[in-house]
């Protein structure tokens, strides 16, 4: 149990390491990297943490808190990926109906161009 927890620790401060060293080099923009900050201080707080683990697994009726502490680490970052799939297809949405909008522009500005040409 204590080889799992420090593994997920390490993890956890790879994964902190990371997300930090990205928003420096800015591969991703800082409202995004908030929920990755968050997840990952809750696997090193959840993984350090030996009661609260233990307390998390009897309320969830598991006997193996390490195995508590995936089952929540899993379910959070599956929350997460629900919540970018959500900005992502919103981004995309907004992405089409800027082409179209640029389209309309530019068939617009090619109509007023070919006006002035035949005058």
């Amino acid at each position: 149990m204590d080889r799992l927890l420090n593994a997920l620790t390490v993890l956890s401060g790879v994964l902190l390491l990371f997300v930090l060293v990205s928003v420096r080099r800015a591969h991703i923009r800082v409202e995004y990297s908030v929920s990755w900050l968050l997840a990952a201080a809750a696997l090193l707080i959840l993984s350090r943490s030996r009661g609260l683990l233990e307390a998390a697994a009897h309320k969830l009726g598991l006997s193996d808190p390490p195995l508590a502490l995936l089952l929540v680490v899993g379910c959070l970052f599956l929350v997460m990926f629900y919540r970018f799939s959500v900005i992502i297809s919103k981004l995309r949405d907004d992405n089409i109906a800027l082409a179209q909008r640029l389209a309309i522009l530019e068939y617009h500005l090619q109509t007023l161009r070919d006006g002035r040409t035949h005058v």
